[in-house]
């Protein structure tokens, strides 16, 4: 599957020592620029830039989002069977809304313990509050009843 990676799964995930997550979970994984230049570090090899064609659909965009969230989703609308990683609630929201497929950083956590990727999910969600990502009680509550 071809997925689309936001900044905040990328920054988060190199954060907590996980980005190597991502490329042994999905075959393709394109970052537009301007998530590129969002994270503010060189990416991995595997992660591929790619551009968004919709100029417009961006312009719309960034009335309610950031720049990386609005590429992100266009590019998202022009790359059919895709899945968008996206973290802020607001372009969660708006994708899906769009019709996009959508999971999030903690939703990429626990594929990758169902496929036996990590051996412990609890301490990685100990690592990602301790860098400042915020898990609901609702979530945390879903990952307990996975794990049991």
């Amino acid at each position: 599957m071809i997925v689309i990676a936001d900044a905040s799964c990328l920054i988060t995930l190199e954060n907590i020592d996980e980005a190597d997550i991502l490329p042994k979970l999905y075959k393709e994984i394109y970052v537009t620029p301007e998530v590129a230049a969002e994270v503010g570090v060189a990416l991995p090899d595997w992660a591929l830039l790619r551009e968004s064609s919709d100029r417009t659909l961006i312009e719309r965009l960034t009335a309610d989002l950031e720049l990386g969230e609005a590429t992100s989703i266009a590019l998202a609308l022009e790359i059919s069977d895709c899945l968008l990683i996206i973290d802020e609630k607001k372009g969660l929201r708006i994708a899906k809304d769009l019709g996009i497929k959508i999971t999030g950083t903690f939703g990429i956590i626990m594929q990758a313990f169902e496929m036996q990727l990590i051996a412990d999910p609890g301490s990685v969600v100990e690592r990602l509050e301790n860098v400042g990502f915020r898990i609901s009680q609702n979530l945390k509550e879903k990952m307990q009843e996975t794990l049991h």
